[in-house]
């Protein structure tokens, strides 16, 4: 017995020496024929790179070029990690059952037109490293302590933005000023006075003095920022409205959320809402499409993002699921392209044609307040519950780069500096830089730079 017991203990073991040896065997193996296909773009590259100095004058390309090489190599050490992931994800991009952490198991069909597409993500992401304060700005509020900015907007044409929160008023500032003219505080251009704390704002996209607000109150006003004056006032919400956004493709129309748990889409030539939608869960952020009046992305507490068609609101034309706790903000970055946040600290991009998940973009942390998120053709800005904020790029899962807001300078014993946290974010358009706002009431200007 007991050396039948030695027997099978001995062939236990080399049971799995062998699993082991055969494992080692297909990663060595998995290893090979990336490093052949990696050889294989070498010389794709080297090749169209010999076809550009024919072109040229060949060695005063070649310099300019090594210069450029030296500068890129210089990002390597912190940043190859976040490449090589983008690198793996552009060959994968037509398989998004393909998880990020199974990249070791690629696809190579058409890995040319996958290497191009690397090739304009490398190009933007090795542009920038770090992002850099141009303006600065307070909102010293002496009767308040706190002065969270919930929202903060440009106007059409990037000339103006606004900011609103718990100070229950719509501040209008003019961005040139504020950068051009540098001081701790600026004082606004305009100022609108609001009966309740404001949780959102939206400029209209084609009337540039008409801007509407959502409030704690439920209710979503369409202001006229040149007489300082509300045109309409909707009051049929029965809780706070988180939300509110107007139509890109037609002026007169906007949507709002609430926590009564409906979407209501107004008209301003109308005094009552037009359509009502019943979410049967918390709704915390509403937005229509770029290049639609009748579709609008809707994010709620059930964790899901909802996508409508207006034209029949029965049911949605789709349902993207994947985030484990409220959805916090929906940006569109092109009319098939959607950006999500969620209070379970990560942020996700969703293809609304193939109705299909695209990335996870992990890195900031946001688990109870609304932080804001941003979006340009190329990048994806949030901030973060540790005053931060962060810059990703729609290709890469990792944060490009961050900044963070500095602790105040307080005598308060009461005052807890740990609590602060990024509140709202917003891009300028067709640019590098964007406006950011936290619950201290600091405004930052920030550019991306190199």
């Amino acid at each position: 017995m007991e050396q039948e017991e030695a027997e099978r203990n001995m062939q236990i073991l080399l049971d799995f020496l062998h699993c082991l040896r055969k494992q080692k065997v297909e990663e060595l193996n998995e290893i090979q024929n990336d490093l052949q296909f990696i050889k294989e773009d070498i010389n794709s590259v080297e090749r169209h790179r010999i076809e550009l100095y024919r072109a040229r004058d060949r060695y005063s390309v070649k310099l300019r070029m090594l210069g450029d090489e030296n500068s890129i190599r210089k990002r390597w050490p912190p940043s190859f990690d976040k490449a090589t992931s983008a690198f793996y994800s552009s060959n994968t991009a037509n398989q998004p059952h393909i998880q990020d952490e199974d990249r070791s198991v690629i696809h190579r069909e058409g890995y040319n037109a996958g290497l191009a597409h690397f090739q304009s993500v490398l190009t933007t992401y090795t542009r920038y490293s770090r992002l850099r304060v141009i303006a600065e700005l307070r909102h010293d509020d002496l009767f308040h302590s706190a002065n969270i900015v919930s929202s903060i907007e440009f106007d059409r044409n990037d000339e103006l933005f606004a900011t609103a929160g718990v100070s229950r008023r719509i501040e209008v500032f003019d961005f040139s000023s504020v950068v051009n003219e540098p001081m701790d505080i600026h004082c606004p251009v305009v100022e609108m006075t609001t009966r309740s704390r404001l949780s959102c704002l939206s400029w209209n996209k084609y009337i540039k003095n008409h801007i509407a607000s959502s409030d704690y109150e439920g209710t979503v006003t369409v202001w006229d920022v040149d007489t300082r004056q509300s045109l309409m006032e909707y009051e049929e919400h029965e809780k706070r409205a988180w939300s509110v956004d107007f139509s890109r493709t037609d002026p007169s129309m906007l949507v709002s959320g609430s926590d009564d748990c409906k979407v209501k889409v107004w008209c301003t030539r109308r005094e009552a809402s037009v359509l009502n939608i019943d979410m049967k869960a918390n709704i915390c952020c509403v937005k229509f499409n770029p290049g639609s009046s009748n579709h609008i992305a809707v994010g709620s507490a059930d964790h899901h993002i909802h996508y409508y068609d207006l034209r029949d609101v029965n049911q949605p034309l789709h349902v993207f699921s994947g985030h484990r706790k409220a959805v916090s903000y929906v940006k569109f970055l092109y009319n098939n392209e959607l950006a999500s946040a969620s209070t379970d600290s990560t942020l996700r991009l969703w293809d609304l044609k193939e109705n299909q998940p695209v990335r996870v973009f992990r890195g900031h942390t946001n688990e109870k307040n609304f932080v804001g998120l941003t979006v340009n053709s190329e990048f994806i800005v949030c901030g973060s519950e540790t005053n931060e904020v962060f810059v990703y790029h729609k290709d890469i899962s990792k944060p490009v780069t961050w900044h963070r807001f500095a602790l105040p300078d307080t005598d308060d014993p009461d005052d807890d500096s740990g609590s602060y946290f990024i509140s709202a974010v917003c891009w300028k358009s067709d640019s590098p830089t964007m406006l950011t706002a936290n619950s201290q009431g600091t405004i930052k200007v920030l550019v991306l730079a190199a």
